[in-house]
């Protein structure tokens, strides 16, 4: 469930990807902003339950490491070059030296070169295989866009928007109601479909509909991210599930059983999420981008 976290702190590809479903009605600052308060929150979510079950169950009582100042700052200084490349993305943005779309080719840059150089994971004779295989990734998900960016203009052009609109919006009338309902909806598109195309797809349904109902549009990126993020660590289709299952040499069985307290606690992450509009627009209004 941990590996959700990396899509609700910035920087974030699907907030990237609703900004641009959004028409450009949507700050990718703004956004990068509001995953910050979410992202801390789930984060101590997970951490108080991996804390009592490892109580519970006697993890890390083999090779423990002691608490220590010395210890820390060894750890802080082993990832000291890591923790860089974030501030050098976010700061550049926010600081505007570079739009977010310089700054990803920035930080392949910035990895590059410590791979190479400071950690020396990488060899300059690397480098083709590297271009080659990020040409292919690259590649992937501009066919899932390109393909659900159709996909959403067949459903426009069949007013399929206006249907669903009308549909839950006559099931509740209040913003309670309606956040429930997308939420409920979006936990189970998160199950079955890659992240990008239920952006790309959703987020012109959604936006008139939130709209009616005062929903901030910047809150309702981090709430269908945070939806997403958990759907992809849930059964049956979730990529997160099976990549865990792979390191873990486990089954789905075996490790659905074992994350259903953190699915609990993500979902009560979500509606304190969802409920409680601070927690995602304090910061971004803090810093004057709202």
């Amino acid at each position: 469930m941990a590996g959700g976290i990396g899509v609700i702190i910035p920087p974030s590809l699907p907030m990237v990807n609703y900004a641009v479903a959004a028409g450009g009605s949507v700050s990718i600052s703004n956004l990068f902003a509001a995953g910050f308060g979410p992202g801390i929150l789930v984060g101590l979510v997970l951490m108080v339950i991996c804390y009592f079950s490892s109580k519970k169950y006697g993890y890390g009582q083999k090779n423990r490491v002691p608490f220590s100042l010395h210890n820390v700052g060894r750890s802080f200084v082993n990832a000291i070059w890591a923790l860089i490349m974030p501030v050098i993305v976010l700061g550049g943005i926010y600081g505007g030296i570079f739009t977010p779309t310089e700054a990803a080719a920035v930080a392949a840059i910035y990895g590059f070169i410590v791979g190479t150089f400071v950690y020396q994971d990488l060899k300059l004779k690397d480098l083709p295989q590297l271009l080659m295989n990020s040409g292919k990734g690259t590649a992937m998900v501009m066919i899932i866009v390109g393909a659900a960016s159709s996909f959403g203009w067949i459903l426009t052009s069949a007013r399929i928007p206006d249907v669903i609109a009308s549909f839950m919006v006559s099931l509740t009338s209040s913003k309670i109601g309606i956040l429930l309902v997308i939420n409920i909806f979006l936990l189970i598109v998160g199950c079955l479909m890659d992240v990008t195309a239920a952006i790309i797809i959703l987020t012109p349904i959604f936006l008139p509909i939130i709209g009616q109902f005062g929903i901030d549009p910047i809150h309702f990126g981090i709430i269908m991210t945070v939806n997403l993020a958990i759907g992809q660590s849930t059964p049956p289709l979730g990529v997160n599930l099976f990549v865990s299952c792979g390191i873990a040499k486990i089954s789905i069985e075996e490790n659905a059983r074992a994350m259903v307290k953190f699915l609990i606690a993500n979902i009560i992450a979500l509606l304190l999420i969802t409920y409680i509009e601070p927690i995602s627009l304090t910061i971004p209004k803090l810093m004057g981008l709202m």
